[in-house]
């Protein structure tokens, strides 16, 4: 053999060694997700953010593997399955307790990182913040938590309300009749009938704004699902052309008009889901479940006056945003 061609055979031969070895070294990530992925875009691009400053970045060190359920529900236990025939490293859920539960089901031995607004505890998702299981952790929005606290401030922005109802997704298992139970108590502590009404869907939720119209409520609280931030538009408008004053579960509504909304910032825990995630695939295992420190509630004044709603200067005082 000649020289020349046995050097060639020597490089490529290190080159193709240096190929595996940097293929060997990309991790991959399955992103398993309720909604869509246009009506999710900011948390992904934040999740991928976290993943970067931990030092994992997108088609250089990482792969991402989407699956989306685009709010479908009953897709979520295939897309799930999917991830793990594709063997990804980490599974990260985003957004509901019915997409945890569909990863959880299907994981086995791959780690899971989540976000859900509902008590991961109080689901069945783990058994305790503290020790959530070797291959399972993440970030709870205790969006379930924060029910009293979003009443008391719909109940300070309309004092004259006696009837608030609360839309919830009855194929959401974080709306359980116990949880339900529990809310109806704390409203009639402030001296507010609760009624429950139930839309899983556009057609369920123009249904139920028509029955609210001719109930006369006095206010609404619609729950945190992500089928409602995907038509989020859509409830924001009925809201409005019904004239109730309502209250919603994270700050995406009052971007898109609004009146009011008290919660975590949602972007701030994806980009933190990421880093949790980055902590995973460095090898690192039982890690607490996190949860938020800081909420703001954000009130939208040309909402107000679009329904004839004078908005209390005290709220406006203690608002963390105002927009006008």
């Amino acid at each position: 053999m000649r020289r020349r061609e046995f050097i060639g055979l020597i490089g490529g031969a290190a080159a193709g060694l240096r190929a595996t070895a940097q293929a060997a070294s990309v991790r991959s990530v399955g992103i398993l997700h309720s909604a869509s992925f246009e009506t999710s875009r900011s948390y992904f691009a934040a999740f991928e953010s976290g993943l970067a400053e931990a030092g994992f970045k997108r088609d250089q060190n990482v792969s991402l593997e989407y699956r989306l359920a685009n709010n479908d529900l009953d897709r979520l236990s295939h897309l799930a399955s999917e991830l793990v025939q594709r063997n990804v490293d980490v599974i990260f859920v985003g957004a509901n307790t019915p997409a945890v539960i569909a990863a959880k089901a299907a994981a086995g031995s791959i780690p899971i990182v989540f976000v859900m607004g509902a008590d991961p505890v109080k689901t069945g998702v783990v058994p305790s913040l503290a020790q959530p299981g070797r291959n399972i952790t993440g970030i709870t929005g205790l969006a379930g938590e924060l029910f009293s606290k979003r009443l008391q401030l719909l109940h300070e922005l309309v004092p004259s309300a006696r009837a608030v109802a609360y839309m919830v997704n009855p194929a959401n298992p974080a709306f359980t009749e116990i949880a339900l139970k529990t809310n109806a108590e704390l409203a009639r502590g402030l001296g507010l009938q609760l009624l429950v009404v139930q839309a899983r869907n556009l057609d369920e939720i123009e249904k139920a704004f028509v029955s609210l119209g001719e109930s006369k409520v006095d206010a609404l609280l619609v729950g945190a699902d992500t089928a409602y931030g995907a038509l989020r538009h859509q409830i924001v408008a009925l809201a409005t052309r019904h004239a109730i004053p309502a209250s919603y579960p994270v700050r995406d509504f009052v971007e898109v008009g609004g009146l009011s909304s008290y919660s975590t910032d949602y972007v701030e825990v994806y980009r933190k889901c990421g880093a949790y995630v980055a902590r995973v695939l460095k090898g690192e295992r039982d890690l607490p479940v996190q949860q938020p420190t800081s909420f703001k509630f954000v009130l939208n004044q040309k909402a107000a006056k679009s329904i004839g709603l004078e908005l209390p200067s005290t709220l406006l005082a203690s608002a963390d945003e105002v927009i006008e």
